[in-house]
């Protein structure tokens, strides 16, 4: 009779640092130069403290919005002289350069992506190499997940969430004031495509996450008695499956938002107008 054998008391030991053969190494790297880049421009805009309004249009970049310096209350530019402070101002022009205008929205935005479950998989990879990769050995001596300080506040995600709606609907707003025309009236320029762009994608971003998804379906135990309910939870279920790629093409229209008012703003080049 065959003799059968314990199991192992010990897990086997594997010298081999990963099994895989294809290039699991691009996606951290890739990862890793496209936030560094990333981070380096929001930080230098944020802080730049000019460029940042065109009055004659009401153009006015995502990362100033909303603006609370003093330098927001009365901009001039060519002659056209505008506000881009919604809710008025309650910091001086003198605070130093580190404190941005958008002093009450820039951290709740930062706190939002930081926290959000695909940049998790997106850092943890590419700066904390934890994993780098699926079937990759993991680095790090002890794992505790976010049971401990600082990655239990995670689960602060989806408070995040709903400051994180508040500044898309000032964003919004944004972008019907930017409906304006040299005249005063009614006007579409280059401009106000980006700035809507840019508003439709963070809206796709912040409704396709996982916290909305919760919010509007969660603890529900019958469906057909919540028809309206189990309708939005369809609709943000079909869009979940892409908040990854959301949350990747809305720093590009962030950016390119951003860059495009200040090219405008600094007088750099005049906004393409289609009407007024």
């Amino acid at each position: 009779m065959a003799t059968v054998e314990a199991p192992a008391k010990t897990r086997a030991q594997i010298k081999e640092r990963t099994f895989r053969t294809d290039n699991w190494r691009q996606y951290p790297v890739l990862t890793f130069v496209f936030f560094t880049a990333w981070v380096i421009y929001a930080t230098v805009r944020a802080m730049w403290g000019s460029a940042f309004f065109v009055p004659e249009y009401h153009y006015l970049t995502p990362f100033y919005s909303p603006c609370f310096n003093d330098a927001c209350g009365s901009v001039t530019l060519d002659g056209h002289t505008g506000s881009a402070a919604l809710f008025g101002t309650f910091i001086p022009e003198s605070v130093p350069f580190f404190i941005p205008y958008a002093l009450l929205s820039l951290p709740f935005l930062l706190l939002f992506r930081l926290t959000c479950y695909y940049y998790r998989k997106a850092y943890y990879r590419a700066f904390w190499l934890s994993p780098q990769a699926c079937g990759v050995t993991e680095p790090h001596a002890k794992y505790s997940g976010e049971t401990r300080f600082p990655l239990i506040g995670q689960n602060l995600h989806r408070y995040f969430w709903f400051a994180a709606g508040v500044i898309s609907l000032i964003n919004t707003y944004d972008a019907i004031l930017a409906f304006h025309g040299k005249d005063g009236g009614f006007g579409i320029g280059l401009g106000t495509v980006i700035l809507w762009a840019n508003v439709i994608l963070l809206w796709l971003y912040t409704l396709s996450c996982h916290s909305c998804r919760h919010v509007v379906g969660g603890r529900m135990k019958n469906f057909s008695k919540n028809p309206v309910r189990y309708k939005l939870w369809t609709w943000v279920s079909k869009i979940n499956t892409r908040h990854g790629t959301f949350a990747l093409i809305t720093l590009v229209s962030l950016v390119v938002a951003d860059f495009y008012v200040m090219l405008v703003a600094s007088n750099t080049i005049n906004d393409l107008r289609f009407f007024n």
